[in-house]
């Protein structure tokens, strides 16, 4: 049987649907979670950037150490990445002054080169092919940037194009549904939409974070940013228990004989 390639197990889940309705719920959760921390805890944009960036270097190392796939210990990442992300885009947009379209141009900047890089250095920019701790990196950097140009994004189309956050979040919900169409229904590279649906959900759960939690007078629904953080945090764990997940299959460099 000389010449099959054999399969191996990637450090990252398999993308199906529960894939997605979790990852959009981690999004909103880091933009939940990071305005509790740097606005209902009044830490500011700095300090708060500051603490989720270590939570992320120490969600990262453990995932990169880590021999397998744990669907818990990924998640986590990505909820280091989405709070981190919130901090790093309030800090560029408001403590800086940079606004909503000098620092999305600027990530969208950093989010090309890093995808660039990837390709450049390993060939594809796959999810199929997270299996070694290069890619691991080049895999955790880029999703750090799409989700600080998602919640630029998301705080750009709500406050600045006067959809405010419930249109904000339609406008974002139906151009992941295109994508997903164009994925079924189209020869357009699987691996390009992936990754504009992955960077899509995340102005997707910051403008649904700040529905959730904006004052009235600004167009949300003024809820408890610690109680809306609690709520998500209990159904991305539900999700994770009822809907098991398994790890993604990447092409080994070896084969059967």
């Amino acid at each position: 049987m000389t010449g099959i390639v054999k399969q191996g197990l990637s450090k990252v889940p398999e993308v199906v649907l529960s894939f997605w309705i979790i990852k959009i719920l981690a999004t909103t959760l880091g933009e939940t979670g990071g305005d509790a921390v740097t606005m209902s805890m009044h830490l500011g944009y700095a300090t708060g950037t500051v603490i989720f960036a270590t939570i992320f270097m120490v969600a990262v190392a453990g995932q990169m150490r880590a021999a397998r796939f744990n669907p818990y210990l990924y998640w986590l990442t990505i909820v280091a990445t989405t709070t981190l992300g919130t901090t790093m885009a309030d800090f560029a947009d408001r403590s800086l002054g940079i606004g909503y379209a000098g620092g999305s141009f600027i990530l969208a900047l950093l989010l090309a080169t890093s995808f660039a890089v990837w390709r450049w250095t390993e060939g594809s920019v796959s999810v199929n092919r997270v299996a070694t701790p290069r890619t691991e990196t080049f895999y955790w950097i880029t999703i750090l940037f799409s989700q600080t140009l998602g919640t630029a994004l998301g705080d750009w189309m709500a406050d600045s194009n006067g959809l405010g956050f419930g249109g904000g979040a339609v406008v974002f919900g139906a151009a992941i549904v295109l994508i997903a169409a164009a994925y079924y229904f189209t020869r357009i590279s699987h691996v390009m939409l992936f990754w504009a649906a992955f960077i899509l959900t995340r102005p997707l759960g910051a403008t649904v974070g700040d529905l959730l939690d904006k004052p009235l007078a600004q167009g949300g629904l003024e809820l408890s940013r610690m109680g809306a953080s609690a709520v998500l945090i209990g159904a991305m764990l539900l999700l994770i228990v009822a809907l098991p997940q398994r790890a993604g299959l990447h092409p080994a460099p070896q084969r059967i004989s």
